[in-house]
């Protein structure tokens, strides 16, 4: 594992050269290739020993930099500005949020460390924006076999996170 984090080390460079081309900003061009070599570290157990490493990273590089602007191009399109903020919209402040959120996050962690690795992987994949094709093709399992097992997944995740479904159920009855 160690030679393998040196071998992904030693592309940094180029990769960085790479993430230029895209970002055109050295700050998120830096982002992306620290990005890019935790998940590969991350799935190292995906690399196919013997071919192209280097091809494998700008693989990655590309598609994280595609997944972060569909985010956030997605972000931008969600988000609503208004001049009428009243104190019902006001309720929950920066600082509650940061403490919920924190809550959410633990419980959301704690839900997908239930999940098993067969299931873990293709929906953390899914998550982070690969295509089912993408995630069968690194996986090297059928695409209905990927498709079952997200959605195994989300059932479990559903059940598991069962609570803030009724929370948001309750705040949307309320508004």
């Amino acid at each position: 594992m160690e030679n393998f984090n040196h071998q992904v080390y030693a592309h940094k460079t180029s990769l960085q050269s790479y993430a230029f081309n895209y970002t055109k900003n050295t700050e998120d061009a830096e982002d992306l290739v620290q990005d890019t070599m935790m998940k590969a570290m991350r799935y190292a157990n995906l690399y196919s020993e013997g071919t192209n490493l280097g091809a494998w990273l700008f693989t990655i590089l590309k598609n994280t930099f595609i997944n972060n602007y569909k985010r956030i191009t997605k972000k931008n399109l969600l988000i609503e500005t208004t001049d009428d903020l009243t104190s019902h919209q006001l309720v929950k402040g920066a600082s509650f949020n940061q403490v919920e959120n924190m809550f959410i996050n633990d419980d959301l962690q704690n839900a997908l460390s239930h999940l098993e690795p067969c299931y873990y992987i293709p929906f953390i994949k899914y998550f982070e924006g690969y295509k089912y094709h993408e995630i069968a093709d690194d996986l090297n399992i059928p695409i209905g076999t990927v498709k079952t097992r997200i959605h195994v997944a989300r059932q479990v995740l559903k059940e598991k996170l069962k609570m803030y479904n009724q929370e948001f159920t309750k705040s949307n009855l309320h508004n």
